[in-house]
């Protein structure tokens, strides 16, 4: 019965059996389950040296208490009355400022005299108040002496006006200073003092735009009609630490203060303080204008130390310290090698040698493995015995005896097995003549004097024949003529025009193909010109950089008190053997600075720089051009060349640029002494008339990269071709060369189309420069076919010593023939 049957109530919760795991899951279930998850895959390291907390705390405060070492050595080297004095380069940037009337003003501020005899030179300013000195450079409105004050100056004070704006001249110093390198910079504006008092807070918030647009920071503009605003400016001079130039402080440097000269022994004194790294006494110095010389001996003037704050006197008998130079260990001026014209000698080939070669040349068309008749490859024309009255087509299709012969040799596999299929079908024909010529009579022999020799044309004299060479000539010119109308140079600047009188064989010899631009192979050393043998070579710059540079810091104790003089100190230099013209022409105007030079530094070398071409330049600077560069704080005249800023591939090619072009980087290369980076760069335009009232033109910025001999340059031409008959992938090109031989010549080298095709030349047709070429596809009737020829070039030796003595005095602001114009 149903009433017997045991009653189940349903459980409120529904039941979920443990699921079964599978080792064998979907790929798309593991993708629903981990929606978007992915596990971090474990990755094995070499395991770290990790650093303790203890270790890194310690290591911190090393290099705080390093930092802060080297802080108190700089102030240390100003403090003092004794002390070495702060340089400021007082910079105008106006047409109605004077740099003068500026030093002037802080002399009146210390109650002190302005120096009656002073005719321009540096000034010191003893400052009692806040015991340093200060030492002005009062520059004039020249781009050479300013770039000069610059390059040894703690400071730089803009000079602007309330009344007149920067002008073209204070642009250009501005640019030129941000890229030699900016020390702390310091703004003055005069003729404040003659403005309303209502529209001085807008001239000096414009004036505060205008520096901060140049040099971002917090810029504050001081004003020097009170007394106190120039007391309120030294005293932040004196107390500020200056800022330090990466470039400059690697060297040692000094102001000159007074010159003398000893015309018997030709011996230039230099006195001043020395600034930089300490100074050796065996090493080269560098004088503008005149190059490096050696040092006689150096005089440390101990009365003037600046650890001497309290300003004790000194026994007059031992007030001078001298160091004298090793002979053995000196610097020498060799500045170049001695190339020894025997030590490339090779052996020149034979004539047999040359003429194999030519005969290597003319065989080219064997390449394929197709043999070729010898009337073909000697262009001469083919004689056969024919009937009289037989024209030179129908014999052209008379096989001759040699020819059968020849021709059994010229069947390639698959002719044999056309000859194969077809046996049977000439078995039958030749029955059927055979039965032919039993029922026809037996003609007589015939004589010799029926026959006649013909000359038979090759198929090269049969495609000339068809053109008419002045109709060929003409239009060649018409289709240059209007090539240049099209100015394609401006869009494929590398392309060149084969010439007509010269073979592009010897035109063109000095070229090569390359299959890679970035990785075919290139022996840097191969064909270098002679002047290569007279510079020198690193056989791993950065090393010997490095080594220098970590000599000049562990200098032993013995060699330190023998050949060296500490920085700060004030010093007198002797340099033996210096021409009289300089100090003939000495301006104390002008900043005489005198710059030590590191080991090499003096030598000659492959240098390279990477340079920016100015936006507002529009001179056309062209490769091998004159320029004047500035490169830290050596000038040179030289005519450099020009490259692509790429990494290169492995053969370290680049592409030479036959101009400087705007909106990118280019590397230049000249031969120029050694320089250890980093330096600054100013290029600008040379002219060999230059005077005083013409402003210089600057045409790049940059910097120094490197010194790399084997950098090859190449020099890319492009020979450029036109279809003249298209089928399927092979074409008919004209116009890319003009001769046969020629052909032959470039016939390796790989084609390209500026449609992206790429092909090589198969045959050579006629004797007018046609050729049949392959290519990977159907090329356009409007494509053009290039062959890319790359040749290395070199800089020349023609790096001078730039001279400004010429252009002494101060820059014409051209303000009145602007107005004039206008």
């Amino acid at each position: 019965m149903a009433g017997d049957e045991s009653f189940h109530h349903r459980s409120s919760l529904k039941q979920t059996n443990k699921p079964f795991k599978s080792k064998f899951t979907t790929k798309g279930e593991l993708k629903i389950k981990n929606k978007g998850k992915v596990n971090r895959s474990i990755q094995y390291s070499a395991k770290r040296n990790e650093i303790s907390k203890a270790d890194r705390r310690n290591a911190a405060k090393i290099a705080q208490n390093k930092k802060r070492q080297e802080i108190i050595n700089i102030n240390r080297l100003f403090s003092g009355t004794n002390g070495t004095p702060k340089i400021i380069a007082v910079v105008p940037l106006c047409v109605d400022v004077n740099s003068v009337d500026v030093t002037k003003k802080f002399f009146e501020t210390v109650e002190k005299d302005y120096p009656v005899d002073n005719d321009g030179r540096p000034v010191t300013l003893k400052v009692e108040r806040f015991k340093q000195k200060v030492q002005f450079i009062q520059c004039r409105k020249n781009v050479n002496e300013i770039l000069d004050a610059i390059k040894v100056a703690d400071y730089v004070m803009f000079l602007v006006s309330a009344e007149e704006e920067v002008d073209k001249f204070g642009e250009l110093i501005l640019l030129t200073i941000k890229s030699q390198g900016v020390p702390t910079v310091l703004t003055v504006v005069q003729h404040l003092e003659k403005i309303p008092n209502k529209k001085k807070p807008e001239i000096k918030k414009a004036l505060t735009t205008y520096m901060e647009y140049h040099f971002p920071g917090e810029q504050k503009i001081y004003s020097i009609a009170e007394k106190n605003d120039c007391l309120t400016l030294l005293r932040q001079v004196t107390m500020q630490t200056p800022k330090q130039l990466v470039w400059r402080e690697k060297y040692s440097y000094v102001l000159s203060e007074n010159i003398e000269y000893d015309s018997n022994e030709n011996v230039l004194k230099v006195t001043g303080n020395l600034r930089g790294q300490q100074l050796s006494v065996n090493s080269l110095v560098y004088l503008n204008n005149y190059g490096n010389f050696q040092i006689q001996k150096i005089e440390e003037d101990i009365r003037h130390d600046h650890s001497n704050k309290n300003g004790m006197s000194v026994d007059e008998n031992s007030y001078k310290r001298t160091v004298y130079p090793d002979p053995e260990i000196q610097e020498d001026l060799i500045s170049e090698n001695e190339p020894d014209p025997f030590e490339g000698e090779q052996t020149w080939p034979t004539e047999e040698e040359l003429m194999e070669a030519e005969e290597r040349v003319k065989n080219m068309n064997n390449m394929d493995g197709v043999s070729i008749p010898k009337s073909v490859m000697t262009n001469n024309k083919e004689i056969r015995k024919v009937p009289k009255g037989t024209s030179t087509y129908q014999a052209a299709w008379i096989i001759d005896s040699d020819d059968e012969n020849d021709s059994e040799d010229d069947y390639s596999d698959d002719d044999m097995k056309m000859e194969v299929n077809q046996e049977s079908i000439n078995n039958k024909i030749s029955e059927w003549q055979s039965s032919m010529n039993a029922n026809e009579e037996i003609e007589p022999e015939v004589n010799d004097e029926e026959f006649e020799e013909l000359e038979i044309p090759n198929k090269d004299d049969l495609f000339d024949a068809q053109i008419d060479e002045e109709e060929e000539e003409k239009a060649y010119k018409e289709f240059i003529e209007k090539k240049n109308q099209a100015n394609m140079d401006l869009e494929f600047p590398d392309e060149v025009d084969t010439p007509l009188d010269v073979p592009a064989r010897e035109r063109f010899q000095k070229y090569r193909g390359l299959r890679s631009f970035r990785t075919s192979p290139w022996d840097p050393y191969e064909n270098l010109p002679v002047d290569y043998s007279r510079i020198f070579q690193f056989e791993n710059f950065k090393r010997t950089k490095a080594r220098i540079f970590k000599a000049m810091k562990n200098v032993s104790d013995e060699d330190e008190d023998k050949f060296y003089v500490q920085p700060g100190r004030r010093i007198s230099i002797y340099i033996k053997n210096v021409p009289q013209s300089l100090y003939d022409n000495y301006n104390p105007k002008k900043p005489f600075i005198v710059f030590s030079l590191l080991p090499h530094e003096q030598k000659m070398c492959i240098v390279n720089y990477v340079i920016t071409k100015h936006s507002e330049c529009e001179e056309v600077v062209k490769a091998k051009d004159p320029v004047v560069v500035h490169c830290g704080f050596r000038r040179f005249v030289m005519r450099p060349i020009y490259s692509s800023n790429t990494r290169g591939g492995t053969n370290n090619v680049h592409k030479a640029e036959r101009f400087l072009q705007p909106g990118r980087s280019t590397i230049a290369t000249a031969y120029a002494p050694i320089t250890y980076g980093p330096a600054p760069v100013l290029m600008f335009k040379y002219n060999e008339n230059e005077n005083i009232e013409q402003m210089p033109t600057l045409i790049a910025t940059g910097s120094l990269l490197n010194m790399d001999t084997n950098r090859i340059i190449a020099k890319k031409i492009v020979l450029t071709g036109y279809p003249f008959k298209i089928h399927r992938k092979s074409a008919v090109i004209r116009y890319m060369f003009f001769n046969p031989d020629d052909i032959n010549w470039f016939k390796p080298i790989q084609l390209t189309t500026k449609y992206g095709h790429v092909g090589h030349i198969r045959e050579s047709i006629g004797t007018h420069g046609y050729m049949k070429c392959i290519f990977d596809g159907l090329i356009n009737q409007q494509d053009t076919v290039c062959m890319n020829l790359y040749k290395r070039i070199f800089p020349k030796w023609n790096t001078e010593i730039y001279n400004d003595e010429k252009v002494d005095g101060e820059y014409v602001n051209v303000k009145e023939d602007e107005d004039m114009e206008m």
